[in-house]
């Protein structure tokens, strides 16, 4: 009888541990971290969105908590969002340029695709982006201000500095302990294009990039923290992108197509903005470059989410 009870005693207690543990892996938030320029901000038009679009996003405000700094040129007053995944009431120009009023960038979808996949979990986006920024400049972690000069870059924020002291300040409002870090995007490659400021800044993206992941992966502890790249800028910056994405692990690129047949096409504004092409992705692009950041990220990083 006494082992009986013994075995009975045993059994309970560590039914019970399992069930904490179990209690408290699920109950971590897990945070993705969201940086770039302007197709990271984000210009897809919101008035859009399906009735299932915002049944989806309705579905996600119940567990995509959100924080967001948006800044622009001559604009001293940045765009905060510190709240749930939404959609953005952009700057004056935006609407303007756009013909919008209302915005969303990759996290939308991502996040609306992410909970239909893992609805009783917790997630928390933390983005920060700029339009018209470079890693080569603004967001290089090694920033100096020859290099910011180099892109005409010196009075722009040091973008790195502000995305961490960002994300550092959000991480620090929750429990310790209570969340993991378990994925990055970026959106940026456009401004390390071209030759307007000489080769350096697409012939050293790689070199950026690599210390960009590393740095990151440094500061919150993470070593293989997955890093999720949109294929976006030359082919010459692109093909820097699958450079890293080939010598660093979990570095993912996503690889995008213009053209209407392709299964991973991202159409563009067609219309024209002060006789250039408006050129940002629209309703349809930026919604499909939401789900090809989920489907990458579910294909080869869904371990991360337990």
């Amino acid at each position: 009888m006494k082992k009986l009870l013994l075995l009975l005693f045993t059994s309970i207690v560590y039914f019970n541990s399992q069930s904490q543990e179990n209690v408290s892996h699920t109950s971590k938030t897990k945070v993705f971290l969201l940086a770039g320029q302007s197709n990271m901000d984000g210009r897809g038009d919101a008035s859009k969105m399906t009735k299932q679009d915002k049944k989806g996003l309705k579905l996600a405000q119940n567990n995509i908590s959100y924080y967001y700094k948006g800044t622009t040129n001559n604009i001293k007053e940045p765009i905060i969002i510190d709240g749930v995944l939404d959609v953005t009431d952009p700057w004056e120009y935006v609407k303007k340029k756009f013909r919008i009023e209302k915005c969303f960038g990759p996290e939308l979808f991502f996040g609306i695709e992410l909970i239909k996949q893992y609805p009783e979990e917790k997630f928390l986006f933390i983005k920060r982006s700029e339009g018209g920024t470079s890693l080569y400049g603004a967001w290089n972690p090694n920033w100096t201000l020859e290099k910011a000069q180099l892109k005409e870059e010196e009075h722009k924020p040091k973008l790195y500095e502000d995305f961490i002291d960002i994300v550092d300040s959000q991480l620090e409002k929750l429990q310790p302990g209570s969340y993991e870090i378990v994925g990055m995007l970026w959106v940026q490659g456009e401004s390390d294009s071209g030759n307007r400021h000489g080769p350096l800044p697409t012939e050293t993206y790689a070199e950026n990039l690599t210390s960009l992941v590393k740095k990151v992966r440094e500061h919150y502890k993470v070593d293989d923290l997955p890093f999720l790249l949109l294929g976006v800028g030359s082919n010459k910056v692109i093909n820097k992108m699958k450079e890293t994405s080939l010598n660093l692990s979990n570095v993912t690129l996503i690889e995008r197509s213009l053209k209407s047949y392709d299964e991973n096409y991202t159409p563009r504004y067609t219309h024209d903005w002060n006789g250039k092409p408006a050129n940002h992705y629209n309703y349809n692009g930026m919604k499909k470059i939401g789900k090809l950041f989920f489907e990458n990220y579910f294909k080869f990083y869904s371990n991360y989410i337990k």
